[in-house]
């Protein structure tokens, strides 16, 4: 099968769909694959290290799209590259379509088949696809928040451990999935206060067991979320419905009983965002100001760590891919219900439950269509 990487044109983007390791696998596997020109260089990955493994170098992404018959991505096809997917051809990368109206027709249009990585699912229903860029996600999200709450980043001031005769910050992480628990590891770490809102005992006493008197477990039906953020001095968003729109969990209201300064970081933006007042940034523009809260709500967090970031995620996603080449995706899906999960748009029809409801599609069940 040929497989084509192209380079993520996505505002800074710098992760790659395949590491030179992913793809000395697949060629030992028979396949041919396809990488454009410099597209692993912002992760560390020259294009001499493809050549050794294999790869064919192209120079430009259409030829890649042309020839290939199935397009390895990190991020959700942008407009240009939309406009370039083949009838048949399968798209195998995030999508985020409950999130993305004008991708969703247009991958509809295509008549192509689209696996999200983020739907596929194992046999006790966690997404081993999505879990390796929470992680990544939860982690930066605190260091991302700690660099938010200095005063010359327009924040309070605060350092998350505080000192001597100072306090330490309060943290509020909302979810206590895998972007919960990784935002816990390095806020812990750092010695702030650490609240986790979910709305499972069983999970949140999985938390406790983890990182014992170092988090304040809430259960999300039995507290006062309005008075937990306005204490808050940094908020993490991380709850994820999987493949729906995160649900508005913190409303406009409760940002204006917030205190001056303090910080927001929206992990859940790539699913609309789980606080009322957040939109989409970027890593060269990451936040904006609402009420005197500071929003960081970049949509690609781990793709400001793209070699670390390229590595887990291909750890994840590499055995899929080469069930997929090797069988075929008819039979790769149709023997793997939890990787049959994954298809969201299989020619014109939406497969993906969640993302027909939000947009009034018609369901067609996945089995079906293969």
């Amino acid at each position: 099968m040929r497989i084509g990487v192209p380079k993520e044109i996505k505002p800074q983007e710098n992760r790659i769909g395949l590491t030179p390791e992913s793809v000395k696998t697949l060629v030992s596997e028979g396949h041919q694959v396809l990488v454009e020109n410099n597209g692993g260089f912002e992760a560390g990955f020259e294009n001499e290290q493809y050549i050794k493994a294999g790869a064919k170098i192209v120079n430009e992404a259409s030829d890649i799209f042309n020839d290939a018959e199935v397009i390895v991505k990190v991020k959700e096809p942008q407009k240009v590259e939309v406009d370039m997917i083949r009838e048949n051809q399968i798209v195998y990368t995030y999508l985020h379509l409950a999130a993305a109206k004008e991708l969703t027709d247009g991958l509809i249009k295509s008549k192509s088949i689209n696996i999200a990585y983020e739907t596929v699912t194992d046999d006790n229903g966690r997404l081993p696809l999505l879990a390796p860029m929470s992680a990544v996600a939860g982690r930066m999200s605190v260091q991302a928040g700690a660099h938010c709450l200095e005063k010359n980043q327009k924040g309070r001031g605060v350092l998350l451990g505080g000192a001597p005769g100072g306090e330490p910050a309060n943290v509020l992480i909302l979810g206590g999935g895998v972007v919960g628990e990784n935002a816990a590891i390095i806020a812990t770490g750092m010695k702030a206060k650490v609240h986790i809102v979910d709305k499972s005992e069983a999970r949140l006493k999985q938390l406790v067991k983890i990182f014992g008197d170092k988090i304040i477990p809430e259960q999300s039906d039995k507290i006062d979320l309005n008075k937990l953020v306005a204490d808050a001095d940094l908020l993490v968003g991380g709850v994820l419905i999987p493949g729906a729109e995160a649900p508005k969990l913190v409303t406009k209201s409760m940002i204006k009983s917030m205190k001056r300064g303090s910080v927001i970081v929206d992990v859940a933006i790539d699913q609309g965002g789980c606080v009322e007042t957040s939109k989409p940034t970027t890593h060269g523009d990451p936040t904006f100001i609402v009420d005197e809260v500071v929003h960081y709500c970049v949509a690609n967090m781990p793709g400001g760590v793209p070699r670390t970031s390229t590595f887990a995620l291909n750890q994840a996603t590499l055995p899929y891919l080469v069930k997929l080449a090797n069988k075929g995706y008819q039979k790769a899906l149709g023997e793997d219900k939890n990787f049959l999960a994954g298809l969201n748009v299989h020619k014109g029809q939406v497969t993906y439950k969640a993302v027909a409801d939000v947009f009034g599609h018609e369901f067609v069940d996945p089995s079906h269509v293969l």
